[in-house]
């Protein structure tokens, strides 16, 4: 498959709703949504789903005993993983912007050296981390919340001319809402304005999936990152 038919298919699966959308159907105005009382309230009230993407090539094929929030040490080690480590939070709403409880959040990324565990990426140069659990779940609780400790990703090449940035998939699923699957990355990266998955999300909507780690007190010698990443999901009830 070419990386424009790739693109081209990303772009079909983007099918988020902005709020600036919203005002142009019907060729409602922004001086009839300020004088419309009850719709201008409804439409102020919608909270924007998080960007689609796909969910490439690396999603975990088989079960692992260890699938904790904490990626940073496999259970029954005592190993570090390597890499700076990252403490990733955010509150999942949906699009009437109430919180969502008791969603399932899981993360799936690649290690420090852009590697995956995961069979399709055997002929990766990169080394594994034996240290590194690679997959991880949590739930959200009363109030939407959600949190994980990982490390940031190294980046890897992808194909000819395609260097993939540092990011982490998400795939959120609960019944009542559509299932999302998604990825975030990392503000200022240089791989990021060549990205063709990132690429794939309309201009206007990059920013929500990109985000700047803020610098926390270092951990064990090493440094260590905060990020807070907010997920918008559509409620089917």
């Amino acid at each position: 498959m070419t990386i424009a038919a790739i693109t081209g298919g990303i772009m079909a699966r983007v099918r988020t709703l902005s709020r600036r959308s919203v005002l142009k159907i019907g060729g409602i105005s922004a001086v009839a949504v300020g004088a419309g009382g009850a719709l201008a309230s409804n439409i102020a009230a919608m909270c924007d789903a998080t960007p689609r993407q796909p969910v490439g090539p690396f999603y975990p094929v088989s079960d692992q005993a260890d699938k904790n929030k904490d990626l940073t040490m496999v259970d029954g080690g005592t190993a570090l993983a390597s890499g700076t480590f990252l403490y990733l939070s955010g509150t999942v709403t949906d699009q009437n912007c109430q919180p969502v409880p008791r969603v399932v959040v899981e993360i799936w990324q690649a290690c420090e050296t852009g590697r995956y565990n995961h069979p399709g990426d055997e002929d990766n140069p990169g080394a594994l981390d034996p240290n590194f659990q690679y997959w991880g779940i949590a739930l959200t609780d009363s109030d939407g919340r959600y949190d994980f400790k990982t490390i940031i990703p190294g980046h890897y090449d992808a194909a000819p001319g395609w260097t993939r940035p540092p990011h982490i998939h998400f795939k959120l699923h609960k019944r009542g809402i559509r299932e999302l699957i998604t990825q975030m990355y990392f503000a200022g990266n240089p791989y990021n304005e060549n990205d063709h998955i990132l690429k794939g999300i309309p201009e206007d909507l990059r920013d929500s999936v990109v985000r700047t780690p803020l610098a926390r007190q270092s951990e064990n010698g090493r440094p260590a990152m905060d990020i807070t990443f907010d997920i918008g999901v559509e409620s089917l009830v």
